[in-house]
């Protein structure tokens, strides 16, 4: 018995053991490396008549036997000689597959998948015992290579009819933790293949179990009605992988319907993709992409079990189903997968080497996904909104995510239902109409636009023509204050206290109507406590008689908001309770005496709670002030 050359016991168990994530990977290691294999002998055929094969002749056969526990690949390839099962697989990490690509580097058609040697290992997390009998093309001696692990290995002549290579693993007994039968069924090893291996370019044969009816059956009676006996198993040798990606093919030979089946097959929507991207970019980073942009969200999209990510092949094998590291956060909803030709993966072909190329791919998907969707934006806007309608919120999120390091990205995507016209606007859209004596960009929160319509504030400011953004959504308003200002507009809540309607007139006998009532409001403020931060009146009310206001960088709403979140810090707005000077209860709290004035005050707060859409912390008190007053 040979002894492997790389001469480690502790190596080959770290191939076993350490390098892959999961046991299923050992069949898209096996048949990668037969795929490499085909990839010889065709370039040998394009210059050597004495192959006497086409492209069409190459294929990969898979055969199971439960009862002798054998799991069998087989390929008609190069083969490898004596020699080269010595060098190839008795020294760990030594990739023939390398070795050809690198003597035929100026050959651009040569694109083997297999560059590290080791993924042939992989077998032995399944297998007790790997026995490969190969015979390379040219040769009339075929041998045996066998197996059972790091004590070594043997080389051996054997018969063999065709040039090519069989490997037959023979798999494990079940243990309490793996149930290594698994790959003993047929249907899961179609499924492996489909789930990794789908896109050789070569097909991967195997027979079938499929039921039809058995010879001699009469069915000729109108009435007859079929029996599980009348049915008998037979074997059917089918194809298993699709061979040509569909992102490879031509854009303009495939079909609408083509792109949208492939998308509700392979990420399982029961709708069509409302958007597809199919772009492929040449240079630093070489790659296919086919992008869907989901026309409704998944259930589970707005919760923490929701996975982000593309599936990311490389030459047409899947390395990994969720690449979370090729889409943003805010571009989480995005679906499809990326196929690189030049991908730095390490050995196990299971993760990426070397970030870099990674990087330079996500920042160009990244513009190509803002650039599609500004174009749908513009010419096909009801799209545009349906998908808005469905992802919006996490675009908000974006902007308002990493202290708004990405909203230079997202602000001209993000949508606001307006009071123009009662639909969805952008804020290019809102400046575009701005009137030139207006100076900032107008917004309002609340549930509902047709709560945000009630409030006393919005009744003066469209009383100026100006438009309001309705802001419905808790993040809303966290989304806005993180833009700061939209075309050097700043962005201004028309509940909060500094809202700047007033001519310089009105401001001056406001003032001074302020002042005159120093004493009213502090006898009012001292009754409200902490509730209030300031009484004062304002002019910036038509018809209502009271409203609240918010000083600083923290709103009502947002105060609300804070107030719902797991770890609530009790984050509080410091609030303003205004008075209309112009409404007929300013006059009748200046007659007021100090105890009227102070039952005044409660009145007044809990009113404009109400107005706010908040609840009143004393309802029974609020209901003896009602009466009191009314029976006076």
């Amino acid at each position: 018995m040979k002894q492997f050359q790389a001469e480690s016991k502790k190596l080959m168990d770290m191939m076993i053991n350490s390098i892959y994530t999961h046991k299923e990977i050992f069949l898209r290691e096996l048949i990668s490396n037969a795929s490499d294999a085909l990839d010889k002998l065709y370039f040998r055929s394009l210059t050597d008549d004495k192959v006497g094969m086409n492209r069409g002749d190459f294929k990969i056969t898979l055969d199971v036997d439960p009862e002798s526990r054998t799991l069998t690949i087989t390929d008609n390839g190069i083969g490898m000689t004596e020699e080269e099962l010595d060098n190839n697989l008795g020294t760990i990490a030594k990739s023939g597959s390398l070795d050809f690509k690198q003597q035929n580097e100026k050959n651009e058609d040569i694109d083997v998948i297999g560059q590290f040697g080791v993924g042939f290992y992989s077998a032995f997390m399944v297998a007790d015992q790997v026995t490969v009998d190969s015979r390379a093309y040219g040769s009339d001696q075929a041998y045996r290579w066998q197996s059972s692990g790091a004590e070594g290995y043997t080389i051996t002549p054997c018969d063999k009819e065709t040039v090519g290579s069989v490997i037959t693993l023979h798999i494990k007994p079940d243990t309490e933790e793996e149930k290594y039968s698994e790959f003993l069924d047929r249907n899961r090893i179609a499924s492996l293949v489909k789930k990794y291996s789908d896109y050789i370019r070569y097909p991967i044969r195997m027979d079938m179990p499929t039921s039809r009816l058995k010879e001699g059956v009469d069915t000729s009676a109108e009435d007859y009605k079929y029996s599980p006996d009348d049915y008998e198993t037979v074997m059917e040798t089918r194809t298993l992988n699709s061979m040509v990606p569909l992102w490879k093919k031509n854009k303009k030979e495939i079909t609408k319907e083509e792109y949208n089946s492939f998308y509700k097959e392979k990420f399982y929507d029961y709708e069509d993709a409302a958007h597809i991207i199919h772009t492929r970019t040449e240079g630093s980073a070489t790659f296919s992409a086919l992008l869907f942009i989901p026309a409704h969200a998944p259930f589970n999209y707005y919760t923490k079990d929701y996975e982000k990510g593309l599936e990311l092949y490389s030459k047409g094998v899947m390395i990994t189903e969720k690449c979370k590291e090729l889409l943003p956060d805010y571009f989480s909803f995005v679906r499809g997968l990326v196929d690189s030709e030049d991908l730095s993966l390490n050995i196990s072909r299971e993760m990426l080497q070397h970030n870099h190329q990674l990087r330079l791919i996500a920042r160009t998907l990244e513009k190509k996904i803002k650039s599609e969707l500004l174009n749908l934006l513009e010419n096909d806007r009801a799209t545009y909104e349906k998908i808005y309608e469905a992802f919006g919120t996490q675009l908000k999120f974006g902007i308002y995510n990493d202290y708004g390091a990405h909203k230079d990205v997202l602000q001209d995507l993000i949508l606001f239902v307006s009071s123009y016209e009662n639909k969805p606007v952008t804020l290019k859209e809102y400046v575009s109409r701005m009137p030139e004596s207006q100076k900032a960009i107008y917004y309002a929160c609340g549930e509902t636009k047709e709560k945000i319509d009630m409030l006393p504030q919005v009744e003066a400011v469209k009383e100026k023509g100006y438009e309001i953004l309705y802001c419905t959504e808790q993040v809303d308003e966290f989304a806005l204050k993180m833009l700061m200002q939209y075309e050097e507009k700043p962005f201004a809540n028309v509940c909060a206290d500094d809202l700047d309607l007033a001519t310089e007139e009105e401001k001056e006998a406001l003032k001074q109507e302020n002042e005159n009532a120093k004493d009213l409001f502090d006898n009012m403020k001292k009754v409200l406590g902490d509730a209030v931060s300031d009484i004062r009146f304002t002019n910036k009310l038509k018809n209502h008689p009271v409203c609240l206001t918010s000083e600083g960088g923290v709103s009502l709403e947002m105060e609300k908001v804070l107030g719902q979140m797991p770890g609530n810090t009790g984050v509080k707005a410091k609030v303003v309770l205004e008075i209309n000077a112009s409404h007929p209860i300013a006059e009748t709290l200046k007659k007021a005496d100090t105890e009227t004035a102070g039952k005044y005050a409660k009145l007044l707060y809990a009113q404009a709670r109400l107005i706010e859409g908040m609840s009143v912390d004393n309802p029974v008190e609020l209901s003896d002030l009602i009466c009191e007053l009314m029976t006076k």
